[in-house]
């Protein structure tokens, strides 16, 4: 087998506008190569380990049900501890700022910070 084979066939690069081929199996030409992601450095610490689980086990056993589920009058478990306003958009790790959620309506909230992250990243990018 030759050792010059391409890795995938020859595709456009995804940038918008840009249609060079790209043969090396990435999505991008070598113009148009994204960054590699970091977390930054005013990122908020995360709370991990045996604390994390002592402050899940207290949120819990004060709230055992899911707060956006109670809103809509249904009646579930909470199973995630989630924060009201997300770190990532300045809030905190206290009590004052977590609630219990059901998985389900967990993820539906992180999809939507998820997406508002991304717009922010849009717009600041420009």
């Amino acid at each position: 087998m030759a050792q010059n084979m391409p890795k995938a066939a020859p595709k456009p690069c995804n940038y918008p506008g840009c249609g060079v081929l790209v043969r090396d199996g990435s999505s991008r030409c070598s113009k148009h190569q994204r960054e590699a992601w970091a977390k930054p450095t005013t990122a908020t610490k995360r709370v991990t380990g045996r604390r994390l689980q002592t402050m899940r086990a207290a949120l819990f056993s004060s709230n055992p049900l899911c707060v956006e589920c109670e809103r809509l009058g249904r009646v579930t478990l909470a199973t995630q501890r989630d924060h009201i306003r997300p770190l990532a958009e300045g809030g905190t790790d206290d009590d004052s700022n977590v609630q219990g959620l059901c998985h389900a309506c967990h993820e539906a909230k992180s999809l939507a910070e998820s997406k508002r992250g991304r717009q922010r990243a849009q717009w600041g990018a420009q």
